[in-house]
């Protein structure tokens, strides 16, 4: 009966152990994004400021079946922040998508034509843009990788370059994520 009544606290330290390591999505997007919760850190987040993010996504997965991770960090980057208390209003992400990652952002149908699959971001990409994400693609990219405009997903915007989106985002207060 002790072994019992030891093992059952027990138990319970591990559950709560095992759920606080489980990273989540939300509550943003609920879906994608999912972020570790990190409790009591040295260096706070400050709920007073605007994050102002421009993902540079220019790498691409190996396999036509595997999203993009580049393109899932900006619903990491509103996950986490919403989840540390960061109001809504005061997260701004945008995604400059170029080089190899170009294919990334075309339609599902331009994505079957030329891949003969469905393209495993498209949902991704379609709920950032649902919440007013800005995904630029660099027209230069598109132009060598030939991506129409036709064949984006609806709502990717097409800029003259990577470059210009990139600097034009920093001279509005973006700050460049690339990793």
């Amino acid at each position: 009966m002790r072994h019992s009544f030891l093992s059952f606290p027990l138990f319970l330290l591990l559950c709560y152990i095992s759920n606080s390591q489980t990273p989540k999505a939300g509550p943003i997007l609920s879906d994608f994004g999912k972020v570790h919760a990190v409790k009591n850190p040295d260096y706070k987040v400050q709920k007073d400021i605007t994050f102002k993010a421009v993902i540079d996504v220019t790498g691409k997965p190996d396999s036509h079946n595997t999203s993009n991770a580049l393109i899932e960090t900006a619903a990491r980057f509103l996950n986490m922040h919403a989840q540390s208390g960061v109001p809504r209003s005061q997260l701004k992400v945008a995604l400059v998508v170029h080089g190899g990652a170009s294919k990334d952002v075309m339609s599902n149908t331009a994505y079957q034509e030329k891949y003969k699959k469905n393209n495993p971001n498209f949902e991704l990409v379609k709920s950032l843009l649902e919440i007013d994400v800005p995904i630029i693609i660099c027209g230069q990219s598109a132009a060598h990788n030939q991506i129409a405009k036709e064949d984006l997903i609806s709502g990717v915007q097409l800029s003259l370059s990577a470059m210009t989106a990139l600097v034009q985002l920093q001279n509005e207060g973006y700050q460049l994520i690339k990793f």
